[in-house]
């Protein structure tokens, strides 16, 4: 009868002896696994096109002039982030003057279906050091290069040609009055003609972009710069 007695009290402290083992064993494994469900969580893919946080609009400074630019409008990514910049390319559909959705990507494949009327309208933001003003060069430089016979007006345009030989050969400067435009316009050859206008805003020139072919619509181009800019300076 003893040595029963002493045979269970053996098997019972051997069995309290592997509880008290176990049970740290699975607190460590709960402890263990909460843990990688933390860190797996927090390193766990969130970019993604609906998941961006990036802002929709971003405020620049380029010569010391604040401009609020549309992210997306940004062609240039390492130029989309706010704060001082030398210079901001941006690009808008026209006439909707929106930023595009997404950039056109053309592979080998595909480049001549890419080949097709461009429907944006361009615009460089560069800070000018005090050059020479856009106005002032149109008065006082342009005027020396041009033919000396100035054609009539066409639909409230007046395109005087370059002479061949100085630095705008094969280019036409395009005046024209309410709306105000004045713009250098290559002339088309083997690609299509491109319009060049510029505007000065304190310390920072506008240079824009568009199709030469767009002059049959000079009014709304005209405009639709205006809008622009005055949608990029926002709210003072």
């Amino acid at each position: 009868m003893t040595l029963f007695s002493s045979a269970q009290h053996t098997a019972r402290r051997s069995r309290r002896r592997r509880r008290s083992h176990v049970i740290p064993v699975v607190v460590g494994g709960v402890i263990t696994a909460c843990a990688m469900a933390v860190v797996g969580y927090l390193l766990w893919p969130t970019w993604g096109p609906r998941t961006s946080s990036a802002p929709t609009r971003l405020p620049v400074s380029v010569g010391g002039t604040i401009f609020n630019v549309p992210t997306m409008a940004v062609r240039r990514k390492i130029q989309r982030h706010s704060g001082p910049q030398e210079r901001v390319d941006l690009n808008f559909t026209f006439p909707a003057l929106e930023a595009p959705d997404a950039p056109k990507h053309v592979s080998a494949d595909t480049v001549e279906e890419s080949i097709q009327p461009i429907d944006r309208i361009f615009l460089s933001i560069s800070a000018h050091h005090d050059t020479l003003a856009p106005d002032a060069r149109m008065r006082t430089i342009y005027p020396r290069y041009l033919e000396p016979a100035a054609p009539p007006e066409q639909d409230g345009l007046t395109m005087r040609a370059f002479r061949d030989g100085t630095p705008y050969s094969n280019e036409d400067l395009v005046l024209a009055k309410a709306p105000n435009l004045y713009a250098r316009c290559t002339r088309d050859a083997a690609t299509p003609g491109m319009c060049l206008s510029e505007r000065r805003i304190e310390g920072a020139d506008l240079m824009f972009r568009f199709p030469r072919s767009w002059l049959a619509q000079w009014r709304d181009v005209a405009n639709a710069m205006d809008r622009l800019t005055l949608q990029l300076r926002g709210p003072k």
